[in-house]
């Protein structure tokens, strides 16, 4: 598919727009005087005129031609009128409706919170509907998640943040992941040389933390699944982090324990130990099948197994990750698993949509995935019956490519809304990270700007270029000195 642009610089809005329609096709951008042809083409075109830019949009596919134009007074208003008019064509020519609307984002909710902070509740709903054309369910669901995450994020202040800790390591990779993750079975000799540098960059980007009199909020550990480490392992990085960060005022200590065929009562008893006050055991699905099919080497009954062990530990806050529209997962079959979720009482339930990753087995290999609109239907059919079970909608974000443009949901218990991913996702505070492939983000205090400083993505060039890395942390204290100089 050819996306051609002419005289705008909205490309990058109209290809993912055109992602969503068609997320399997391969689209090349061209732009004026670019060569290229194809039967199968968008052409986006902005001409100004007197008093005002004209818009236009065709569509050709074989024998189906559809344009559209309008006339706009204002250029910061062309990209959404443009992206409107996209939008409609696409919606004639396949007959689907995305219910996202035009709004492709990655935080819909943030994007909610800004407009009821500018213009009040009732506005920010009806430029939803009105202008990205936003279905009225998921606008009541981005309006409920926006609420949410508004009395959390006033937890945050300039001296917060949130500790992230990468284990970039999995038993196997699942079908969907394009995460830089590495089997244990590759791995697993990188495992001791990792966990000695892991400790070392968390004792010193706790020094700098300590420096900068800086309040720790929430410490998260994800991956990759962190319960590929060995109890003594976990026990070591743990007490380096305990030893080394100040936690007087931490409100939130989080350990995916993703993959049930990771996870020993050892591990469990190490991690409580440590006063960790939430745990994730992820079983993306309940059924067995569907299990094989993703690639995962436990069982269903596993994962009982584990969630059993857990609450017969003390663990009182529990995450369940579920995943709409995975290979071989029916709209009965997903059904099944909500309702068992909800059954075992997790007070969280992070329901996934399945997102086509360019790197994952499902698009390399061309495997058949459930359409967008069966996608929406688990969705719906998942978001009744959280509501119905006292769940509640706290967090919200999408993927690029995820099935049908559709969102990524925490919900919860009432209480149980997990800090850290509001803080992340909304990006309060800044997050400091370590291990291979964590992102630091530096987050101006009062205001938008944030930096980035990105750890080397794989374990072994994390190993091998580990002074490099360290000396990059140096521009931490840089932000926040440079912060410290220019306050008023």
């Amino acid at each position: 598919m050819i996306l051609k642009v002419i005289n705008h610089k909205f490309h990058y809005e109209m290809e993912n727009l055109c992602r969503v329609f068609y997320p399997y096709e391969t689209i090349r951008v061209l732009h004026e005087g670019d060569e290229g042809e194809d039967s199968f083409a968008v052409i986006t075109s902005l001409e100004e005129c007197e008093n005002g830019y004209k818009i236009k949009v065709s569509f050709s596919l074989d024998e189906t031609k559809e344009e559209a134009e309008c006339f706009e007074n204002d250029y910061d208003d062309c990209e959404r009128e443009m992206a409107v008019l996209l939008y409609n064509i696409l919606c004639k020519v396949t007959g689907y409706t995305p219910q996202w609307g035009i709004l492709t984002g990655v935080r819909p909710s943030k994007l909610m919170n800004t407009l009821m902070v500018a213009n009040g509740d009732e506005e920010a709903v009806g430029y939803f509907n009105e202008k990205l054309l936003v279905s009225p369910d998921k606008t009541n669901l981005a309006f409920s998640v926006a609420k949410a995450e508004e009395k959390i994020m006033g937890l945050s202040d300039e001296k917060s943040f949130s500790l992230y800790v990468s284990i970039p390591f999995c038993p196997t990779r699942c079908n969907y992941c394009s995460f830089v993750s590495h089997s244990i079975a590759q791995a697993k000799k990188l495992l001791p040389d990792y966990v000695e540098k892991l400790c070392e960059e968390i004792r010193y980007t706790a020094e700098i933390a300590n420096s900068l009199g800086l309040r720790l909020e929430s410490v998260y550990w994800g991956g990759g699944t962190p319960t590929t480490l060995s109890a003594e392992q976990l026990d070591r990085v743990c007490k380096e982090i305990d030893e080394n960060f100040d936690f007087s005022s931490c409100r939130e200590y989080t350990i995916e324990a993703g993959r049930a065929d990771t996870v020993t009562p050892k591990k469990l008893d190490v991690i409580k130990k440590y006063g960790i006050t939430r745990i994730s055991i992820n079983p993306q699905t309940f059924n067995d099948d569907v299990l094989v099919s993703i690639g995962r080497r436990h069982t269903v009954e596993d994962v009982l197994d584990v969630y059993k062990t857990a609450r017969s530990k003390g663990f009182d806050n529990i995450n369940m990750d579920l995943i709409a529209g995975l290979t071989d997962d029916s709209y009965e079959s997903f059904c099944n698993t909500v309702d068992k979720a909800i059954s075992l009482n997790p007070e969280n339930i992070t329901l996934h949509t399945l997102a086509l990753k360019r790197s994952s087995n499902i698009v390399t290999g061309g495997i058949d995935v459930e359409s967008g609109e069966v996608a929406n239907k688990m969705l719906v059919y998942a978001q009744e019956k959280f509501y119905e079970n006292g769940y509640i909608p706290y967090y919200m974000y999408r993927q690029s490519r995820s099935l049908g443009n559709l969102e990524n949901v925490g919900w919860c218990k009432p209480g149980y809304e997990c800090l850290y991913n509001v803080f992340m996702m909304e990006e309060c505070h800044t997050v400091l990270a370590v291990g291979a492939g964590a992102v630091i983000k530096l987050k101006e205090p009062f205001g938008r700007n944030i930096e980035r400083i990105f750890n080397y993505k794989y374990p072994y060039e994390y190993i091998s270029r580990f002074d490099e890395l360290l000396q990059r942390k140096a521009k931490i204290k840089e932000f926040y000195n440079t912060l410290i100089a220019n306050k008023p």
